[in-house]
């Protein structure tokens, strides 16, 4: 009689993962935590499954999480930003962490000039009053961008999107990021003064750390170029909200286009619900057909490069 050998459990912090990663993973058994599960159920589903891996679609991996998973080697988080994950806890315990670098830059990227035209040409705010009943062609004027100064902070597979975009449309493009050795043609780095003093439409591309947690503050946002525009499509904690809330009403800022938040799921209700110059998006922004497939490949293919070496190493 032949045994049965069990496969590796497989954790996704979610209810799906793209079919084409599924196909990859056949090698392990795939467990799915829900829509948007909460600490403790991922913990249950540790203790009772022990994964090798885990792949983050939603929520956080802290180091409780960790301990529950006593098999764990590796987490793979389904697109870029691994904020979400204790790198440090990860650390200590041999887990190797990974990301999906670049698997969602062009939604992402597509998505912050959605962010950008609709603060520049009032697009909510137009469809709003034309719906009520309001023809203001006689009273709007909407900005130009052709000519306008474009700031990015952050330089990476995101930030270059953006800015190829930014110069089609015939604007001058400034970028900040310490960690780009040569920006493209067209782009040139200055110093993050510099950015916030010339820009026309400052839109964020970086990931947070400790060390730039809340960048934009009351102090920084007052030397913005006045009636910029800011656009957020990176993390939430890249920025003070009830300073940014203040700059909008003041009008120091025209409008601000945000697919993140300090805290998500948004919590309701918010100082920005009230804001008519902002504009909302759920955290969206690398969510697409394309994007979706792209980090569950790249997610998995993450999983296989570790799991893989390791049992080579075993060997």
């Amino acid at each position: 009689m032949t045994a049965v050998t069990q496969k590796p459990v497989l954790l996704v912090t979610a209810a799906d993962l793209a079919p084409e990663a599924i196909a990859m993973l056949d090698a392990f058994e795939l467990i799915f935590a829900g829509k948007q599960p909460t600490e403790d159920d991922i913990v249950a589903l540790c203790e009772h499954h022990k994964p090798v891996a885990i792949i983050v679609r939603y929520g956080k991996i802290n180091a409780r999480i960790m301990d529950a998973a006593a098999h764990l080697r590796v987490i793979s988080k389904h697109g870029s930003g691994i904020d979400v994950i204790d790198q440090a806890a990860a650390k200590e315990r041999g887990i190797a962490v990974l990301a999906a670098v670049g698997a969602n830059a062009a939604a992402v990227a597509e998505h912050a000039w959605a962010l950008i035209l609709a603060c520049a040409k009032a697009v909510p705010h137009l469809d709003a009053r034309l719906r009520a009943g309001h023809w203001d062609k006689a009273t709007h004027k909407s900005v130009e961008l052709e000519g306008r100064t474009l700031g990015l902070v952050g330089l990476g597979a995101i930030g270059r999107r953006v800015a190829a975009v930014g110069l089609s449309f015939g604007m001058t493009v400034v970028a900040f990021d310490p960690y780009a050795k040569e920006a493209p043609q067209g782009v040139e780095l200055v110093s993050l003064e510099a950015l916030y003093a010339a820009s026309d439409v400052v839109s964020l591309h970086c990931p947070l750390t400790a060390e730039n947690r809340q960048m934009l503050n009351r102090e920084t946002l007052s030397r913005f170029k006045p009636g910029a525009i800011l656009v957020n499509t990176a993390r939430g904690g890249l920025i003070d909200e009830a300073a940014l809330a203040q700059a909008l009403a003041s009008g120091q800022l025209r409008a601000a286009g945000l697919d993140s938040f300090d805290v998500e799921p948004m919590t309701m209700p918010h100082l920005f619900q009230g804001i008519p110059n902002v504009v909302l998006s759920p955290h969206i922004g690398g969510v697409s057909d394309a994007a979706y497939v792209n980090m569950g490949k790249g997610a998995a293919a993450n999983v296989l490069a570790v799991v893989n070496a390791q049992a080579r190493d075993a060997a």
